[in-house]
């Protein structure tokens, strides 16, 4: 027959310490063809590289092109 450990009591974190309306500012909410805050702008550095045919997502390499 298995023997088990009895139960610990572990106190729980306190609720509401997260700044939520601060994050609520910052979040980029969009509800139908609107938006609240302006999404990141694309990136545009990099190098082009060749051979990407009918390449979606992209054409620029980033990094250390050794």
């Amino acid at each position: 027959m298995a023997t088990y450990r009895n139960p610990q009591y572990k106190p729980l974190a306190e609720a509401g310490t997260a700044d939520n309306k601060k994050y609520l500012r910052n979040v980029n909410l969009s509800v139908a063809n609107s938006h609240s805050n302006d999404y990141a702008p694309t990136k545009t550095s990099g190098i082009k590289i060749r051979g990407t045919g009918a390449a979606t997502k992209g054409t620029m390499a980033r990094g250390p092109m050794a």
